[in-house]
């Protein structure tokens, strides 16, 4: 429940990247030694993750300040199963370590946001090429070397498209095998070269990580170490968006302009002032600002999952707008929601057309997915009178306690059963 029309001020603690977390606690699968990580946000994706984990015999200990330990000296069973899986695409994710640490792995094709396909082709096709055999059979896919060999074996891989999940799987997959490893067209996100220095520092030798073209040489084993998650920098950006529409000044502790810089200018085009301070990033804004057409692309361009927050923006700014989406296909199931507030928005295939309207009016809607949901927060905290936002468990799956972050900053809103 959100009543709007305040602006938002103070400072605001940025959580640990959910994107980060999720590979960096399926690399911990790649040792016997006990791994830390600090700064792990408490999200239902990585509580789902947790679990997974734990249900293949490994030692977990979570503590209050953020900090988890993984233990797979004990680890029994390489498996994923569909129950735990079917909620999360990032499940994925253990594919890789699995197979490089015991030979074999059978996981549940995932589930996840519907917003699009997300082939896992590609996770296969990378880790065939690196000498897996893999079937895919009753919905799940059943990975294991062949007679004879113990580790996988280094390979060129080259895939059809940027994947950040795949290039995940095959740095961590290539950490232990035998031989060298080069991936082409790989990823660039933050999130990437932030799992291969934890991957560094339990023994792994990477080159090139944060361009597209990635060098591993691979190890026998790997060792245990401590490791602190990157900052959200898709949190990080809801905030700079929902402190943009209502005006105010906040500073976000932990936030990385760098790693947001195509966000960061179309706010600057808006009129918004964002400022990269020791140890965050602080935004002010006052008045409507002025709409911003953008595309969304694979980083450093700008995000999809910045996309319906941005659009949130639009919709109460000064002018019309394109917003078009090249990244998946179902990204725009907020704009109904967004229209039942009164915003003007038209769809035309991948491109959404927003023409600014002065004010939203509150409304009860629906969350349809992770960011949407994000969206729809933002929106709220615009309209006149009250919102209401059902289904925030997609808010949950990736907001760190989002509606206290934004009570402490003066937001009038509560969870509400």
């Amino acid at each position: 429940m959100i009543r709007g029309g305040r602006q938002l001020h103070g400072e605001v603690d940025i959580s640990g990247a959910k994107n980060a977390a999720l590979p960096e606690l399926c690399a911990c699968l790649l040792t016997a030694e006990p791994v830390t990580l600090s700064n792990v946000p408490r999200l239902q994706d990585v509580a789902t993750m947790l679990k997974l984990i734990r249900n293949m015999g490994v030692g977990i200990e979570r503590r209050d300040d953020g900090r988890v330990t993984v233990n797979a000296g004990s680890l029994s069973s390489p498996e994923a199963p569909y129950e735990l899986v079917k909620t999360m695409r990032a499940s994925v994710l253990a594919l890789g370590p699995l197979l490089a640490r015991f030979g074999e792995a059978t996981v549940s094709l995932p589930g996840g946001c519907a917003i699009g396909s997300r082939p896992v082709d590609q996770h296969i096709k990378g880790l065939t090429a690196m000498g897996a055999e893999i079937v895919v059979e009753h919905g799940y896919m059943i990975a294991k070397l062949p007679k004879g060999r113990t580790r996988l074996k280094g390979a060129r891989i080259t895939t059809d498209m940027v994947t950040v999940t795949g290039t995940e799987n095959f740095l961590m997959a290539a950490s232990l095998a035998e031989g060298e490893t080069i991936l082409e067209n790989a990823a660039q996100e933050p999130e990437i070269p932030d799992l291969a220095e934890m991957l560094i520092k339990m023994g792994a030798k990477i080159e090139g990580h944060g361009s597209s073209r990635i060098r591993i040489q691979g190890v026998e084993k790997l060792h245990g170490c401590a490791h602190q998650v990157v900052a959200d920098r898709i949190e990080t950006g809801t905030f700079l968006c929902a402190v943009a529409a209502s005006g105010g000044d906040v500073l976000l502790r932990h936030g990385r302009a760098e790693h947001l810089e195509a966000v960061v200018e179309k706010l600057r085009d808006a009129g918004a002032t964002v400022t990269a301070v020791e140890g965050g990033i602080r935004v002010q804004s006052q008045g409507r600002l002025k709409a911003q057409s953008f595309r969304t692309t694979e980083y450093p361009g700008f995000p999809t999952d910045m996309q319906a927050q941005f659009m949130a923006l639009n919709a109460i700014s000064h002018g019309t707008t394109k917003v078009t989406e090249t990244i998946f296909e179902n990204r725009f199931m907020h704009v109904n929601e967004m229209v039942r507030l009164g915003a003007n928005i038209q769809i035309d295939g991948k491109v959404a057309v927003v023409e600014g309207v002065e004010k939203l009016s509150g409304a009860t809607v629906m969350a349809t997915d992770l960011r949407a949901s994000a969206s729809l927060v933002i929106a709220g905290l615009v309209a006149e009178g009250e919102t209401v936002v059902d289904r925030i468990y997609h808010l949950d799956r990736g907001y760190d306690q989002m509606e206290a972050k934004l009570r402490g900053l003066g937001a009038d809103i509560e969870r509400i059963r």
